[in-house]
């Protein structure tokens, strides 16, 4: 619920925002994330998934990560404060030397709480995430809001970036109890070394595979075709964002905790892949459907080129919280050479394939980039497979009857409101008519995953009117 809180808090000010500023504002940040996101796998050097993967990790385990990111963090800064200028050169845009160093500061304020966010995940105190995560964005946006009400353009985008991770790290330090000492010791960092590089590595070659296309279009094609296309992604990131969030908090630590019990670890799996499967696909579908209404509507006509996107992109973002929930499960196992090489080998082929397609245009290169991720989320399964026993017929089992259902609701729904004009009418009728259609369908189907989330929201709400 608390992820869903954050989604939409960042649905209401990405809507404002897109109304003050430009494509171009857009695309002018875009182009840098994929260097502040490799920065912050690099920093953390998988040590917080390597802290969340031991049973019992001690306060000087803890300690010796908290010290070793900082050093790593300021240092890395370093060097992208004077690779600033090459930057600059590579999308042959001087304005971005400023930008760019005002924009990494994020990772030194990212440094300093990566070990209490891998605290409170140990501890599984998701409720206090969410909420540091709820008061940031909401602060950082306000931010973002007044500066491009004032004419600051992408600077307003950059401070909102910047404010986040700040106020996030403030948040995640009230929350946990556990303090950095100066008795220093990197011993337990040398110990779990082997497992977090494979960690850091595999993170930055996954962030290379999210922010591809960001870097590939600010080279081959202008700031405003990168704005477009950042405009769509966010909208589809924010769909699945939710959806992966509702798995992906617990997964690794429920799934670390089932380690020793295979058959035990595998149902839980299973259980939470139809429950992202009956989720994730109706969403996305759902968001692809009414995209051109959704952009339209709520989006000055400036920004209508980022519908057909972000209609393309819906299709593989419906994939990603399953992607994600098995390769968790991967790096729960303790197999995080398997999770490191086939991001790896992913990456390469994705730009390889990106890079030979770009005379073809915006739309075939993001077509690419979903059919690739549709197609490797069979390559985490042949993993999970061979770790867990996942055979490939319960796979689609679990997942195939909510694809097919959603994408034939979607395109009954369509069929039913065609010839409607009126794009507010078309948006809420095609939310209600699908909404209807997938509970009715999945009912006469007898799903079960419907009837435990039916109970489980019918016990939650009782429990309400008890407390109150």
């Amino acid at each position: 619920m608390n992820n869903t809180a954050l989604q939409v808090i960042g649905l209401a000010f990405g809507i404002i925002m897109g109304w003050l500023l430009s494509p171009s504002d857009y695309g002018m940040t875009a182009v840098l994330t994929v260097f502040n996101v490799i920065a912050v796998e690099m920093q953390n050097s998988g040590f917080k998934n390597a802290l969340i993967n031991q049973e019992a990790p001690t306060k000087n385990d803890y300690n010796s990560v908290f010290w070793f990111n900082v050093i790593v963090g300021v240092a890395i800064y370093g060097v992208l404060f004077f690779a600033a200028p090459y930057i600059a050169h590579y999308y042959h845009e001087p304005k971005l030397v400023p930008l760019s160093r005002y924009v990494f500061l994020g990772n030194v304020f990212s440094c300093l709480g990566v070990a209490q966010s891998a605290w409170l995940t140990k501890e599984m105190r998701f409720q206090q995430i969410a909420q540091a995560g709820i008061v940031s964005i909401f602060a950082a946006d306000v931010v973002g809001i007044v500066l491009a009400w004032f004419g600051f353009g992408y600077w307003a985008l950059a401070s909102q970036s910047v404010l986040f991770i700040g106020f996030n790290t403030i948040q995640l330090w009230l929350y946990s109890d556990w303090r950095p000492s100066m008795r220093i010791d990197f011993g337990p960092v040398r110990r779990m070394f082997r497992f977090g590089v494979k960690m850091m590595v595999a993170g930055i070659f996954n962030q290379v595979n999210n922010q591809i296309l960001n870097v590939l279009l600010g080279k081959y094609f202008t700031k405003t075709d990168v704005g477009y296309y950042n405009q769509a992604y966010q909208w589809n990131s924010k769909a699945f964002g939710t959806v992966r969030g509702m798995g992906e908090t617990v997964a690794q630590p429920v799934l670390v905790d089932a380690q020793n019990e295979r058959e035990r670890q595998l149902r839980i799996l299973r259980k939470m892949m139809r429950f992202l499967a009956f989720v994730s696909f109706p969403l996305l579908f759902g968001l692809g459907l009414v995209a051109y209404e959704f952009i339209g509507l709520l989006l000055p006509e400036r920004w209508l080129n980022s519908a057909a996107l972000l209609r393309l992109l819906c299709i593989g973002g419906a994939v990603m919280p399953l992607s994600s929930l098995l390769y968790n499960l991967i790096i729960a196992r303790g197999r995080s050479d398997i999770y490191m090489w086939s991001s790896i080998a992913f990456a390469v082929l994705q730009v390889t394939l990106l890079v030979l397609l770009r005379g073809y245009g915006i739309r075939t290169m993001v077509m690419a980039y979903v059919a690739l991720n549709v197609v490797w989320l069979f390559v985490w399964h042949f993993f999970a497979r061979r770790l867990v026993g996942y055979r490939l017929r319960h796979f689609i089992a679990d997942i195939a009857p909510f694809a097919l259902v959603a994408a034939v609701v979607m395109v009954a729904t369509w069929m039913l409101t065609r010839t409607l004009s009126s794009p507010a009418l078309l948006l809420a009728l095609r939310i209600v008519i699908a909404a209807a259609l997938y509970y009715v369908v999945l009912r006469l189907l007898h799903a079960k995953i419907l009837d435990e989330c039916v109970d489980f929201l019918s016990d939650k709400l009782s429990r309400r009117k008890r407390e109150k």
